[in-house]
């Protein structure tokens, strides 16, 4: 049934938004026509039409998103050795020197070295490793760890941890993912298949090169299993303004309207792993350690000038509580429409600016619990409050999912389930006053966010999920492990199980 349009779903319940609009909590049966929900009765109601999907009961949402995506490095992840679960410098390398050798050289990724032990050295991966290019790249990708062989590769010097950091580090991740295009499309195709898998109907692309270029390629090959909005960096603005893209745009050459320019993305600040993010209080142990702004405050206003008045929102990564502050600011100024990617740390005094603003909190909920431990060591001085999820949504912001694919794994229940629980693997719930309820989850995991949800309800696009269980009463493992039925997008079927 894969690629077929649905003409018609039979007995599916609704629960996701749209379902205070209908009459009936029973069985639902939806009408579907170029692509769009053009009725809603109770089962048994409407005239089947077309191809019919019988929902047998389950739920219906609308059709998922992750709104932070890097998609090629997460293609190629399921290429890369894992490093998530190793718990020291010395172990990493260990797992490093029996790794496979692709290309001439090792890559693994996911590692974080936050609370490790003992420290990375250049000398402690080049015993392990040998002659070998060898890359660990973090797991939230402001740091790679390389041994001698990959610096000499790179014609990077080479340093005596080890480590290259952000600009550094992000132009190395650039080399890793620069794989032919055939290689490139398919893993991203086979990504947006387990995509679809998921309930995923579309994702913002923020890849860090020059995304034009291979969306206007996969959409030239017929590439149609996902809506994607793809973003543009501060060193290609000038470029993007020359070729007119606008967002909201289709790519050109498109066939279709389902890949679209998105926002200009501007990195201002590091990350909590690496211990770069731009706070007011200074790191343990370092105080002239306050993180850094990457980009300046009058850059940062006059890249998000210059993007607005071309027509091109702003997607501004922000993860300290300064960044974070700087980033609310530019956009005051500006008048600029857009996201802070992340956001987390904020200072009590800037989560009611978001709304105020009309600035859109792009946060991935995965990733507090990755970092939990993190944040209650690194973080613990600061006085801005981390992960704010609940305290954003009550102050009225608009608050829209994703995983930042890499760092965390491209799920969108894995999100809300971290959203609704703030735990997993059976731990104690972190900063439980931060937890959102489930009908907030679901509405940031659609394509206009919490507070501009897709809904199910005739006119709107048949961008939808049906699941096997009811979500609004699933418990935290339930959550996580949803079972999708299918995935529609615009009524045609992208996963069926």
């Amino acid at each position: 049934m894969i690629d077929e349009q649905v003409g018609f779903v039979r007995a599916v319940r609704v629960a996701g938004p749209g379902r205070e609009l209908l009459p009936t909590d029973e069985p639902v049966d939806l009408a579907i026509v170029d692509g769009v929900i053009a009725d809603i009765a109770p089962t048994g109601n409407l005239r089947p039409t077309g191809l019919v999907v019988d929902a047998e009961g389950g739920w219906l949402l609308p059709g998922l998103w992750d709104h932070h995506v890097h998609v090629l490095q997460w293609a190629l992840a399921a290429d890369r050795v894992p490093l998530g679960e190793v718990a020291t410098a010395r172990e990493a390398a260990a797992v490093m020197s029996a790794a496979p050798v692709t290309d001439g050289r090792r890559i693994g990724a996911g590692f974080r070295d936050g609370l490790w032990p003992d420290a990375p050295s250049l000398d402690l991966l080049d015993a392990a490793t040998g002659e070998t290019p060898t890359y660990l790249v973090n797991a939230d990708v402001h740091s790679v760890w390389m041994n001698s062989a990959a610096f000499r590769r790179e014609r990077f010097a080479p340093t005596a941890s080890g480590m290259l950091l952000e600009e550094d580090a992000f132009e190395i991740s650039r080399r890793l993912n620069a794989v032919e295009p055939d290689a490139a499309d398919t893993a991203v195709e086979r990504m947006a298949r387990a995509a679809a898998a998921r309930g995923v109907v579309g994702l913002v692309d923020l890849d860090m090169t020059w995304n034009d270029e291979p969306w206007q390629r996969r959409a030239a090959r017929g590439f149609d299993v996902l809506r994607v909005s793809y973003g543009t960096y501060p060193q290609h603005l000038d470029r993007a303004i020359a070729e007119g893209l606008r967002t909201g745009e289709p790519v050109r050459g498109a066939r279709n309207d389902l890949i679209r320019v998105g926002p200009l993305k501007a990195i201002t600040d590091g990350s909590l792993g690496t211990r770069t993010a731009a706070c007011g209080q200074h790191y343990p142990g370092d105080p002239t350690n306050h993180g850094l702004l990457t980009v300046s405050p009058d850059d940062l206003v006059d890249m998000m000038t210059r993007a607005t008045a071309s027509g091109i929102e702003c997607a501004i990564h922000a993860i300290g509580d300064v960044a974070n502050s700087h980033a609310l600011d530019a956009y005051a100024r500006t008048g600029a429409v857009g996201t802070i990617e992340h956001a987390q740390l904020v200072a009590h005094a800037d989560i009611p600016r978001f709304a105020r603003l009309g600035v859109a909190a792009s946060v991935q909920p995965e990733h507090a619990l990755d970092d939990r431990d993190m944040t209650d060591a690194i973080w613990a001085e600061q006085s801005a409050q981390p992960y704010p999820l609940r305290a954003l949504a009550d102050s009225g912001a608009n608050l829209r999912f994703g995983s930042d694919a890499p760092v965390a794994p491209l799920d969108p229940w894995a999100a809300m389930a971290s959203a609704v629980f703030r735990t997993r693997d059976g731990r104690e719930s972190w900063q439980p006053q931060q937890r959102v309820d489930i009908g907030t989850a679901i509405a940031a995991s659609t394509a206009g966010g919490s507070t501009a949800a897709a809904e199910i309800a005739p006119g709107a696009l048949a961008d939808l999920v049906i699941v096997d269980a009811d979500p609004l009463t699933a418990d935290e493992r339930a959550l996580r492990a949803m079972p999708v039925h299918t995935t529609l997008v615009a009524g045609r079927i992208t996963h069926h199980a």
